[in-house]
Parts: structure tokens; C-alpha cells; sequence
């Protein structure tokens, strides 16, 4: 293992000094705190004293200001988010990869249904239909004006999963070319909690419903509906039938014409009606579908839905600014962080500010910015990427992935920032997609320098890792790091962090409550930027590359690469 040079010389903005007894935060004098950014070492309690980097707290609170009226795609939000980003990045020196404007732009399609009919089936027997939002969901990822799907045989593909690296195909020995495929959600690991399977309870990527309708468009289905389990797919009806209709999507050459026609879910309840028609239960489907060698089941039934469509266009902006590296500027460290929120209510006029999600990851990848950029030149190049529409489905990422500024054949490795710890310091730097690479092992010694620890995500088979930006470098072979304090409080302990993670997700995520609190304790978020900074510096600095773990599914990508890296 190579190990960090030390700390470089000129870095005014990150005066590595020995930190100060801890204090308890007042609520608004840290915001006139001269500039000490993130300590090298630590007090004999383990975590860095109340000192951090002002400008931190001056771009959370600004980005997440009514001002910026939620930092919607396409508003004035976004507007004056990059602006302001755009003006951080020229104070602190940095390049920009796209004549001066430091934005990439990223054609979206915005894709609002008109019409939806119930999902109609029919077979040899009868007729019947499941109700739009109460027994299934459906809509189209085609920009189009209207889809429609007609007398589509329908058949039972498992998991719907194609996996090499484990041996597994749902979809062998089957033609599904205009045909409706049903499926599970999540993967046969979670089902059955055999940790030699998949990877146990930790979701695949295999399990996420986004790749299962990827790989029916890849088969040629032309529907793909997946049945609804609350407890693994992460989350109840109400979230896949409650929210808003409206889709978003990449505005690409083919309109997304490669997609299925119709894709969707349908309730647990709903989808044991189809295997009546079989004679089978719902659970000896289930069943069946967890031996590798499955064999899929016609439903003998057909299904017929229109749904239709109003198509606006318009752009979005990833901003980017780059360090250039002094001895191998093409080879580079990605900071990434979305920018954009939710925007306002058009009807209660409700500002969701998004201060946690993610005014916190986007000021962190500010502050980084202005410590590396008035720094010395590292030898690889460090882009900071801060990119749009992740609210939209990880738009902006997504785009970056299939149009990089810089060849990700030659990015190193990249560290994802997305709602940061505003709850004071952690011991426990939780790792949101446990040992999928050797980037753990790159930060493991910076947590423990501050007496912490490293520790995995307790939920993992929600697939989280899956549904941040990081995913869309991850999918092109990017060992991507995405962790940050835990609920393991060094004063309070587990139980204060648990009840603050819990109210997160409880009171203020995706609500108006999401606001700035001038009151929050951010010395948890001061460990977490230097160990972001020390990660940072040690791939730009040194000839490590990381690598997915071994049999992860990201690694063929990787590998594939290798031969094209200077050693």
C-alpha cells in the first residue's frame, strides 16, 4: 500500500495545525471564525475542535436561501446556483473544461401524462383490469406524443436478471420481442439472505428496479411491469403510486425508442390474480424464480394500456471546474456533489430549499474546491463535478457518464457527496455500499488518524448505493467512494444520532422543512471534509488505482480499461 505525502506546503486554506480542545457550538458565531480548515490530528476525545473552514457554512446557508427558490432544473433557481458556483470556482483558480463557462448543458425532456388508462388483460377465459395508482402504475420513458400496447402476451421472467459474474440468467432460452414480462423486485440474495448468493441481504445492482426495465428493453420486451413487496423493494405502495406522474428524461438522438413501450409496477394483491389464471400462488412463483436454472411462465393472459403524453424540452447545467495535475493532467480524482432540488410549490408556493439534500453535499464540494485550487498543483488533475437533475433521476450524472470532459478510462477514482451530517461529530464513517472496492481501504487510515471507524450502511438492501450520482460513473467502471458520518455521536451516542437520522427522514426530506438551521453542529461535517480532502490528495499524489472488489458488477468495466492507464 502507498502511503500520502505529506501535507503540501503552500496549502494556506488547509493549515494542517494540531486541533484545539472540543467546544460546544454557539448558534451563530461560527459564521465570523477566521478560515482553519481541517486538522490533520485530533484531541485525545477523537474528533476535530469547533474550527472549520467559514466559507462552509456561508454556501450551505446561501445555496439553501429562499433566494435560490429551491434550485429547480430549468428556473431562476438555477440560475443564480450557477452563478454562484461559477463564481467560487474562478476565486479559487480552478479551469474551466467548457470555454470559460464552467457548465456542460444536459437536454431534458420533460414527459407529463395526459391519459393513462387501467392495465387490461385478457385471456382464453375472461377479461379484467387493474385500476390506475391503486392496483398498478404505468407510464413511458419514450418522448413521445402517445405509446400503446395491445394484446401483449405476458410471461414471468423471475428476477428479470442477467448476471454473469453470478451465473445467472432469467432470460435464457427465451424470446420476449413484444411481449410483457413481469417480475420480483430486488434480487434472489435479499429473498432468500444467503450471503453466498448475489450478495445476501446487501442489494446488486441487479435488484434495482431501473435495471430490471434496462435489461426488458434489452431483451425486446415491449412492456415490463414488476410486482410490488414492500420489504424489498425499500419502500410502500404509496411511494410508487403517490407521487408525481410526471417523468424526466435525457433528450437523446432515438427519443429513448430503445425503452419499452410501457414500463411499470403492480401491487403484490394484483399480481397474484395473474398467477390464478395458472394455477400457481404468488409465493410458489416466488419460489421458483430463486433456482438459477428458471424456467419463465406464460401467464395466458394478454395486456393491453395507452398511455399519453405532453413533451416540453429544455436544459439543465452539470458545473465543472478542474485542478490541472502537473505531471499527468489527463489522469484524474472526481469530486461530485448534485446541485439541484425541488424547486416551489406552483400551487402553495412552498420554497423547498433543500438544505440537506444537498446545499450540504454542494457547499462541501465548494470548500474542497477552494483548498485544492489555492493550493500546490497536485500531479493528477482533480475535477469537481457538480451536476444537475439528480431530483430528476440522475440526469445530469447519467449525461456526464455518456459525455465526460475528461476520459473516464483515465479517472482514478471519484468521492460522492450527498446529504452531509449536520448533527455534530461522529465516530462511525459509514461506507454506503460496503466493500465494493478498495476506496474504503484508501480513507481507512484517515478515519482512524481521527479515532473513528469504518463502519457499513444498516440498511443495505435498499440499494442506496444505487440511487446517488456516484452510480452513473460506478456503472462506467469509476471505483467511486460515497460515505460520511454515521449516528455513532462522540458526546450523545447512538441513540441522539438514531433519533436525528430518523427525524431526517421523517419530518424534513423532500419537505419545505428541509431549510438552513443556523444552529446545526457542524464539526461532524469538518471531519468528514478532511477526510474527503486526505482521499482526495492521496489519488492525486501518488500511482494508486483503485479497483472494485473482485466478482462486484462494476468490475468488468474496470479491467476492461486497465491496459490504457500509465503505470
Amino acid at each position: 500500500m502507498q502511503h500520502a505525502k505529506p501535507a503540501m506546503a503552500g496549502l494556506a486554506v488547509l493549515a494542517f495545525t494540531a486541533a484545539c480542545s472540543p467546544s460546544q457550538p454557539s448558534d451563530t458565531n461560527q459564521d465570523n471564525m477566521a478560515l482553519q480548515a481541517f486538522p490533520a490530528v485530533t484531541d485525545a476525545d477523537g474528533y476535530v475542535d469547533t474550527n472549520f473552514s467559514a466559507t462552509y457554512r456561508d454556501h450551505l446557508r446561501t445555496l439553501a436561501s429562499d433566494e435560490f427558490e429551491g434550485r429547480a432544473p430549468g428556473t431562476r433557481g438555477e440560475e443564480l446556483t450557477v452563478d454562484y458556483v461559477r463564481s467560487v470556482y474562478e476565486q479559487a483558480g480552478l479551469v474551466s473544461m467548457t470555454d470559460d463557462t464552467y457548465t456542460q448543458m444536459v437536454p431534458m425532456a420533460r414527459i407529463a401524462p395526459s391519459r393513462v388508462t387501467n392495465m387490461q388483460f385478457s385471456g382464453a377465459d375472461d377479461s379484467n383490469e387493474f385500476s390506475y395508482r391503486q392496483q398498478m402504475m404505468g407510464w413511458t420513458q419514450r418522448i413521445t406524443d402517445a405509446v400503446e400496447v395491445e394484446d401483449s402476451d405476458m410471461v414471468f421472467v423471475g428476477y428479470g436478471i442477467v448476471a454473469p459474474e453470478y451465473d445467472w440468467n432469467d432470460h435464457a432460452g427465451l424470446n420476449v420481442e413484444g411481449k410483457t414480462v413481469v417480475m420480483l423486485v430486488n434480487d434472489p440474495g435479499y429473498a432468500t439472505q444467503d450471503e453466498s448468493l448475489f450478495n445476501g441481504n446487501a442489494m446488486t445492482y441487479y435488484g434495482r428496479w431501473t435495471y430490471k426495465f434496462e435489461e426488458a428493453a434489452r431483451q425486446g420486451a415491449e412492456a415490463a411491469i414488476i410486482i410490488h413487496e414492500t420489504g424489498p423493494a425499500g419502500y410502500g405502495w404509496g411511494v410508487v403510486a403517490g407521487g408525481s406522474p410526471v417523468r424526466f428524461s435525457l433528450k437523446t438522438d432515438d427519443l429513448n425508442s430503445h425503452r419499452a413501450k410501457i414500463e411499470g409496477w403492480v401491487t403484490e394483491e394484483s399480481a397474484q390474480t395473474l398467477f390464478n389464471h395458472v394455477g400457481m400462488t404468488l409465493d410458489e412463483a416466488r419460489e421458483r424464480a430463486l433456482s438459477s436454472d428458471f424456467t419463465p411462465i406464460e401467464l395466458n393472459r394478454q395486456m393491453s394500456m395507452i398511455v399519453e403524453n405532453e413533451i416540453e424540452f429544455f436544459e439543465t447545467a452539470n458545473i465543472i471546474g478542474k485542478v490541472e495535475g502537473s505531471l499527468y493532467p489527463d489522469e484524474h480524482v472526481i469530486y461530485m456533489a448534485h446541485w439541484d432540488h425541488m424547486g416551489t410549490d406552483p400551487i402553495s408556493g412552498a420554497i423547498f430549499n433543500g438544505a440537506q439534500d444537498n446545499a450540504s453535499g454542494a457547499a462541501a464540494l465548494l470548500s474542497l474546491a477552494e483548498a485544492f485550487g489555492q493550493g500546490e498543483q497536485p500531479e493528477r488533475s482533480i475535477v469537481f463535478l457538480m451536476v444537475g437533475a439528480e431530483e430528476r433521476g440522475l440526469l445530469g450524472s447519467l449525461w456526464y457518464g455518456e459525455e465526460p470532459l475528461l476520459p473516464l478510462d483515465q479517472a482514478v477514482a471519484g468521492i460522492n457527496m450527498d446529504m452531509q451530517n449536520m448533527y455534530g461529530p461522529m465516530r462511525d464513517f459509514v461506507v454506503v455500499g460496503w466493500n465494493n472496492s478498495d476506496m474504503q481501504d484508501v480513507a481507512a487510515p484517515f478515519v482512524a488518524a481521527q479515532n473513528r471507524y469504518l463502519a457499513p450502511e444498516t440498511n443495505p438492501e435498499t440499494g442506496f448505493f444505487y440511487r446517488s450520482d456516484h452510480f452513473s460513473l460506478a456503472n462506467k467502471g469509476v471505483p467511486m467512494l460515497y460515505a460520511k458520518g454515521g449516528i455513532d455521536h462522540f458526546e450523545k451516542g447512538k441513540a441522539y444520532g438514531r433519533e436525528m437520522y430518523e427525524y431526517l427522514f421523517a419530518e424534513l426530506y423532500h419537505k419545505p422543512a428541509d431549510e438552513y438551521d443556523p444552529k446545526w453542529d457542524l464539526r461532524g461535517m469538518q471531519q468528514d471534509l478532511w477526510v474527503y480532502f486526505r482521499v482526495g490528495y492521496e489519488l492525486a499524489n501518488t500511482r494508486r488505482w483503485p479497483q472494485w472488489a473482485p466478482g462486484n458488477e462494476f468490475e468488468a468495466e474496470r479491467l476492461a480499461t486497465d491496459h490504457l492507464r500509465q503505470d
